[in-house]
């Protein structure tokens, strides 16, 4: 008899009003969780953080004294443009209505389709937050892929890219994963972004910086202009990680919390394998080194940090540390490009690892939307790979042509000879990073 009761209920506004007055019936059915809505609008706030403070002090800290203050503000436009298209359109590519698996219904611009008592029904949360925690994701991750390219790329390319890119790559991508699309619905698991986000732009900052050119003096000395800014915007990262990670479960609950510990673990771990190895190989603890291995941690963890216990955390960070590693101190010099501030050798390489791994260590005591390899499910790993591979596929072919169609508008994507000798610092912002004198 309750059964009866709840079918006539829940059938009732059909009967009276149609399907018109039974989704109206529904959508209030969703009541706003104020625990989960706090957490995520700190989350917000935390990823935020991650692009025009962290990434700006991490990049720039690398880079020569005198492109410094183009470094930064290629991370701070690239958060500024990637915010204005997110809410422009590019949220609804990523999570409209489906069509055929591959990008969102476009349903107004700006968010116009959007109200403020409309509720996301993972984790009972305001849409516009929702929105607004994906924005920032769409902001690191173009901005990520600029450590590629800089000290050489015009900033008038850069601002038309970013513009392109996060509508023609990230958007259609960010649907395959998380909006409903075909990766999706073949099971690919990518907690916060490892495929979306790490892949994705070490991806494309490797092939800007084959359709690039070297620096012209790339065979020369080039020293870090602050260990210290560099090592401070690691710092800020680890923090808004914790944001970008744990945030990603959309509510305050266990899975948050496991998701936050194991994304220390993954980054202490990592750092750890860093330094053995560079001890091991050139007997310094240098602090970029370090700062090197915790952002390779957190990429390698971040499509695992829903699904994995700590333990597994641990060895994903260990072996993160290893490969990324490899990837700036080996892999770099096989593929021939100069991938300025390794982009791919530590995003692309520790993403793709991470991604493998959540294959190997995803537990469904932790999770129940994820079994792995060394759970019983041996078909998982094949699809993370899938997942891998038609990012990587899609996104360098997708990518060169974003970067030729801007470059042939920009005049070419190259800053002359005798501007990029003098640094962009001066012929492009017309101010310095230090004035000391």
């Amino acid at each position: 008899m309750k059964i009866v009761k709840l079918l006539i209920l829940a059938l009732l506004p059909v009967l009276l009003f149609g399907d018109e007055a039974a989704a109206e019936a529904a959508e209030t059915a969703l009541e706003l969780d104020a625990a989960n809505t706090a957490w995520m609008l700190v989350a917000t706030a935390f990823v935020m953080l991650m692009t025009p403070a962290g990434l700006a002090l991490f990049y720039g800290g690398m880079t020569r004294s005198k492109n410094m203050l183009n470094t930064i503000g290629m991370s701070v436009v690239g958060y500024i443009l990637a915010s204005l298209v997110w809410v422009g359109w590019g949220y609804g590519l990523a999570f409209g209505e489906d069509i055929g698996g591959f990008v969102g219904a476009l349903d107004g611009f700006f968010l116009s389709n959007v109200k403020v008592t409309d509720i996301w029904e993972g984790g009972n949360i305001p849409v516009l937050l929702f929105a607004a925690f994906q924005m920032t994701f769409a902001g690191i991750t173009v901005a990520l892929a600029s450590g590629s390219v800089i000290e050489r790329l015009k900033f008038s390319t850069w601002i038309l890219f970013v513009v392109l890119w996060i509508t023609v790559v990230y958007a259609p991508i960010a649907h395959w994963v998380w909006g409903g699309g075909f990766l999706a619905e073949a099971g690919v698991l990518d907690f916060a972004g490892g495929t979306v986000v790490h892949i994705n732009a070490g991806v494309a900052g490797l092939v800007m910086a084959y359709m690039l050119g070297k620096r012209s003096d790339k065979d020369k000395a080039i020293f870090p202009s602050s260990v210290t800014l560099t090592m401070l915007g690691a710092i800020l990262l680890w923090f808004g990680w914790f944001g970008f990670n744990a945030g990603s479960e959309l509510a305050a609950d266990g899975i948050a919390a496991s998701a936050f510990m194991v994304t220390n673990t993954a980054a202490a771990a990592a750092a750890l394998a860093w330094m053995l190895i560079e001890y091991a190989v050139y007997k310094k603890f240098t602090l970029i080194g370090i700062a090197s291995g915790i952002v390779a941690g957190l990429v390698a963890i971040t499509p695992a940090a829903g699904f994995v216990d700590t333990l597994a955390s641990v060895i994903i960070g260990l072996v993160a540390g290893l490969v990324a590693f490899f990837g700036i101190h080996g892999l770099k010099k096989a593929l021939g490009a100069d991938d300025s501030l390794d982009a791919f050798g530590i995003h692309g390489v520790a993403g793709i690892w991470g991604a493998l791994a959540t294959g190997l260590f995803a537990n469904p005591e932790v999770n129940e939307l994820g079994t792995g390899l060394f759970y019983g499910n041996a078909g998982q790993f094949l699809i993370q790979l899938e997942g891998v591979v038609v990012t990587m596929v899609f996104t360098a072919i997708a990518t060169a042509i974003v970067f030729k169609i801007v470059c042939l508008i920009t005049g070419g994507g190259r800053v002359d000879a005798q501007e990029e000798t003098m640094g962009l610092d001066e012929s492009t912002h017309g101010e310095k990073s230090f004035h000391l004198k």
